[in-house]
């Protein structure tokens, strides 16, 4: 485990804390007992998303991921081969699955689950492949999967409250009731209130304070995450392929849609058709991952100072 995977740890325990709060008391309107006794199976639940069948319950139900056909396992293995003996990792101790997105990048998804993307497959050789699975590989080798794994299990309860806090707020600022519009402040202003009442009377700063610099930070942690994960790959000898990925993305990414096909009723006499645009990518059902893999630009100059660094 690495700086990044402690630090995201740290910053994630104002939020845990909250969520072991927000457990015990909603049992507990039921039965004191029973909240203490369902806070502590909550807080003793964590590990148990990486046991291997919960793993591939939330990588196929929550993550919208399927297992590689015979024809894609063939080519991933093979590929996958070559990363794990240059790591000289034991290449069963990860599983491979396959996810319907339209970018050009895998996703460690769970504690031994590394997901490449079917686009990826189609449009990359064999040696970009590989140098894609090998950056995979090293955020499972510095820990940031299961510690982003057990930061959003232990965050979930929290989450899930504040997202029903804004979406009630919403709505009644949506409406077109004056009456509505006017509870929605008062309860907003009661919100802010208790915030302050925590941060200055109760001398409870030290909780509110990470909640608020938490979404900075963390968003810093995941891109020093790809950062460490892009030098394990280059380390692994995979550092020019990596950065032919990158830099194909990033220019895919910074081109502008094409405009779409002109009918041939408005093109000059003689004109050849022009060509459809592509269909994208179907996509399949869940969240995606977070990553920071979107941050092509940033990721691809650090390999290159890196590279130069080493000639």
């Amino acid at each position: 485990m690495d700086g990044a995977s402690l630090a995201q740890l740290v910053m994630s325990l104002p939020v845990a804390l909250i969520s072991l709060s927000l457990v015990s008391f909603a049992f507990s309107l039921v039965n004191a007992a029973l909240g203490l006794v369902m806070a502590a199976a909550w807080l003793l639940s964590g590990p148990l998303v990486f046991h291997r069948p919960a793993e591939a319950a939330i990588a196929r139900y929550l993550l919208g991921m399927r297992r590689p056909t015979p024809m894609e396992a063939e080519r991933l293995g093979a590929v996958w081969e070559e990363v794990t003996r240059r790591a000289g990792v034991s290449q069963g101790t990860y599983e491979l699955w396959v996810q319907e997105r339209a970018e050009l990048n895998a996703t460690a998804a769970a504690g031994h689950i590394v997901a490449v993307t079917r686009h990826a497959m189609d449009r990359l050789p064999n040696s970009q492949l590989a140098a894609v699975l090998a950056h995979e590989l090293g955020h499972h080798v510095g820990g940031h999967t299961w510690a982003g794994m057990l930061a959003d299990w232990y965050a979930l309860p929290a989450r899930t409250i504040w997202r029903w806090i804004l979406a009630g707020l919403a709505a009644l600022f949506r409406s077109k009731s004056k009456a509505n519009m006017a509870c929605g402040g008062c309860l907003t202003l009661l919100l802010l209130q208790f915030v302050y009442v925590l941060a200055f009377q109760e001398s409870m700063w030290w909780l509110i304070l990470p909640l608020i610099a938490a979404p900075v930070l963390i968003a810093w942690l995941h891109r020093r995450a790809e950062f460490r994960a892009d030098d394990y790959a280059a380390g692994l000898g995979f550092g020019d392929e990596l950065m032919t990925v990158l830099a194909a993305e990033h220019e895919a990414r910074s081109t502008p849609h094409a405009s779409p096909p002109v009918p041939p009723q408005f093109l000059p006499p003689g004109a050849p058709p022009m060509p459809a645009r592509p269909a994208p990518v179907p996509r399949q059902p869940g969240p995606a991952p977070k990553s920071a893999h979107t941050n092509f630009e940033a990721r691809l100059q650090h390999l290159r100072r890196g590279a130069a660094d080493r000639f």
